[in-house]
């Protein structure tokens, strides 16, 4: 029989089928190094501009998952929060009341007035407490002694800060009946107002949206009564400065106004009020209520 000539092997051809998931590979390596670089970034522009970009050169059809992608959270928290503004703008307002009571206080000293003028800081605002003799003769509203001297004093110091102010007038449980004035209540006002239209005269700068008048009358005493001393204490012009900024750790939003329930129509604090910061001259701490005017 004849042997069958067996073929010869067939060489493999040459086949380039590697390229194929080659190219593959470097493009999800680059389309996994530009989507780090744009989760890296702030610019949503950007990010949406990538997204379009990818979704039309892979066809992919569907919705792309650099639409769910944003800011990057890490890097928002270099941004100042609204609490941190808050409470930059509430230590910023201290500080500021702070200077005007060591400014007040100075000037206290430098005149002996210890026993006529103190103040008191608290979480509702800046007081300066006139005592009656200091401004006013006994029974009367008109302005002397020493009001002259002290009323540019206390306006230069306003005219330093933003603050809404209120002059309130407060007098003894002593009745007083007179053509002028036939109860307390009008000898309480009328030294409000007259005081703080002097504070206006005394500076151009100040600006009378800012100011308020009210008289207490005998209703709202810092001392006893029944003795000459408490007596004398209760007659006096109160110049309250109330702060346009709260702290209160319990509140989201650590910028509160003032007009809270803890304060009165014209944001003086009310009686049971706390948070005392700083008081000078030993004066008692005041309880106050305020009315609607």
């Amino acid at each position: 029989m004849a042997r069958k000539k067996r073929g010869k092997k067939h060489e493999e051809e040459n086949s380039e089928a590697w390229l194929l998931p080659y190219s593959d590979l470097m493009t999800l390596l680059l389309a996994l190094f530009i989507s780090l670089f744009a989760i890296s970034q702030t610019d949503q522009k950007k990010v949406s501009e990538l997204s379009q970009a990818f979704s039309s050169a892979f066809n992919m059809g569907g919705p792309s998952f650099f639409n769910q992608m944003g800011p990057n959270v890490g890097r928002r928290a270099d941004m100042p929060s609204d609490e941190d503004k808050g409470t930059h703008a509430y230590l910023a307002e201290s500080q500021q009341l702070q200077e005007v009571q060591k400014k007040m206080e100075e000037y206290i000293e430098q005149n002996n007035l210890q026993e006529q003028i103190s103040t008191q800081l608290t979480e509702e605002g800046l007081m300066i407490r006139i005592k009656e003799r200091a401004l006013f003769p006994s029974g009367s509203a008109q302005l002397a002694g020493q009001a002259q001297s002290i009323v540019p004093v206390v306006a230069g110091l306003l005219s330093s800060v933003p603050e809404r102010v209120v002059v309130s007038g407060h007098t003894d449980n002593v009745p007083i009946s007179s053509a002028e004035f036939p109860s307390n209540w009008e000898l309480s006002a009328t030294r409000a107002m007259n005081f703080m239209k002097a504070l206006l005269a005394a500076n151009a700068s100040l600006n009378p949206a800012r100011f308020s008048a009210i008289g207490y009358s005998e209703y709202r005493p810092i001392a006893d009564n029944n003795t000459e001393a408490g007596r004398s204490q209760n007659r006096r012009v109160e110049v309250f400065i109330a702060r346009n900024y709260r702290f209160d750790p319990d509140e989201k939003d650590v910028s509160k106004q003032t007009s809270e329930p803890d304060t009165g129509a014209d944001g003086m604090p009310v009686s049971g009020t706390t948070g005392n910061i700083s008081s000078t001259n030993g004066s008692a701490g005041s309880s106050m209520a305020t009315t609607s005017y």
